[in-house]
């Protein structure tokens, strides 16, 4: 764990001044078996100290790759003479950061680094009971993750913060081949937050899932492609994440709403059906802890949920303090960096869409002729709210039931109009966490929802 160094630097705070200075430590852990063979087996620790100091509006920072009392007198230095400077040369004219009083708190885990061993004998049980139940295939891949950040955080005003948060994984990626010889792939992403040992100490926890994977990996090389052109569709609940996450949740970020992103006439208005609400979730929601829970941010904020929908209307915007003066609205705890050496930006914790009253197969019987769309392999989206994601899995609806497997294809659109048509929504939510949001930084993020009922472009051939 991280000595706490950086307190008995508050002396150095310039008075008056909003100061941040942040101590932290990335580790990761990887290793990758790509059909039994080890092809990766990596190791890192970065690790530092920054300052970021706000003079009229103006920001100074300054990092250094070096965690020691004599890099944080430096770094604070620095980054004080550097809001001077950007102060007597562009003056802001702003006033000062809203101030916060918080007490200090220590929050995350204790970590127990494991031995490198461990992670390689852990995907090799999983790739054995690949090779022994999945017969048939072209290639299998299995890897074995950790990431954790820790960070130490004093700040002149805010909540002084000691934060270890791990997460771990292992994913599964099986490939086989339609009968006219075309590959076609699953994947799935087991784990979340908590270190390796603790979400991986009995690898046969996976096995259940591994069979349901490869049932539809069989279904798939089987698959038929989807009619393209609009229409009704069932978004399981990745899909939703995943259209929160990136055709919503991204055009509600502050930062891309002062860069004029759609959301910013839009506040107050209607941009969904009046099923729909949708909030950044802070740690818990729905009466559960969230996958990747966040209690302070890296301005000393605390976390709070952010609504941006509800019931259909957009109310809010995650903001950082800047921001948040901007607009007139309280600041949620959205500012997250990823390394020592960036700035915090604004960023999503945990997005997902509430979830209603609807049964999943109420819904799948109520379509006459559509689709069950389940995973996603990619999406992208811009600040218009444009949409494309990729479909990786899922299946045809005929006459209220579920049909043949298909094969990889598209949804579009545009996001306000999207979930304008969204007229049941089920009464289960499902998160996803295993993948990293990429605004300028990598950030683990979690993303969910419960399936929408909705109407969408989707592609074909």
């Amino acid at each position: 764990m991280l000595q706490d160094i950086l307190t008995a630097r508050k002396g150095q705070f310039d008075p008056g001044v909003h100061t941040e200075l942040r101590g932290q430590l990335n580790r990761q852990r990887r290793v990758v078996l790509l059909s039994g063979n080890v092809v990766a087996n990596a190791r890192a620790d970065v690790s530092g100290v920054s300052a970021r100091v706000w003079r009229n509006g103006t920001c100074g920072f300054s990092s250094m790759a070096e965690y020691s009392p004599e890099a944080a007198r430096k770094v604070l230095e620095a980054a004080t003479e550097n809001a001077a400077f950007m102060d007597a040369h562009v003056p802001a004219g702003k006033p000062p950061l809203p101030a916060l009083k918080y007490s200090r708190r220590a929050l995350g885990w204790d970590i127990r680094d494991c031995a490198q061993k461990e992670y390689i004998e852990a995907a090799r049980a999983l790739d054995a009971y690949v090779t022994e139940h999945c017969p048939n295939l072209l290639s299998r891949t299995v890897v074995a993750m950790e990431d954790s950040m820790e960070k130490l955080l004093v700040t002149s005003d805010g909540m002084d913060s000691h934060v270890i948060a791990p997460r771990s994984y292992c994913y599964v990626v099986l490939t086989a081949a339609t009968p006219e010889g075309v590959p076609v792939e699953v994947m799935r992403a087991f784990g979340g937050e908590g270190t390796f040992d603790r979400n991986f100490s009995d690898p046969a926890s996976c096995y259940k899932e591994i069979d349901r994977l490869y049932e539809q990996l069989m279904q798939k090389r089987e698959g038929v492609y989807a009619d393209a052109g609009l229409k009704t569709v069932i978004l399981g609940g990745i899909m939703t994440g995943m259209l929160s996450h990136e055709a919503v949740g991204h055009t509600v970020e502050a930062d891309l709403v002062l860069g004029g992103s759609v959301a910013g006439p839009c506040l107050h208005k209607q941009v969904a059906s009046e099923k729909v609400s949708l909030t950044d979730f802070a740690h818990t929601a729905f009466g559960k802890r969230c996958p990747l829970p966040v209690f302070v941010d890296d301005e000393g904020t605390p976390a709070v949920d952010v609504p941006l929908i509800e019931n259909g209307i957009l109310t809010g915007y995650m903001n950082n303090r800047e921001s948040a003066e901007h607009f007139g609205m309280a600041p949620g705890g959205n500012a997250r960096a990823w390394l020592f050496s960036d700035e915090p930006l604004i960023r999503m914790r945990n997005t997902s869409v509430h979830p209603g009253t609807d049964k999943l197969e109420d819904m799948i019987a109520s379509v006459d002729d559509g689709y069950y769309l389940i995973d996603s392999g990619n999406g992208q989206a811009d600040t218009t709210g444009e949409f494309m994601f990729g479909v990786t899995m899922g299946y045809e609806i005929k006459k209220g039931k579920l049909g043949r497997a298909l094969l990889d294809t598209t949804i579009s659109g545009v996001a306000f109009d999207m979930l304008k048509t969204v007229d049941m929504v089920g009464d289960e939510i499902v998160w996803s966490s295993s993948g990293f949001c990429g605004k300028k930084q990598p950030m683990p993020v979690g993303m969910g929802g419960p399936a929408l009922r909705c109407k969408v472009m989707i592609g074909g051939r």
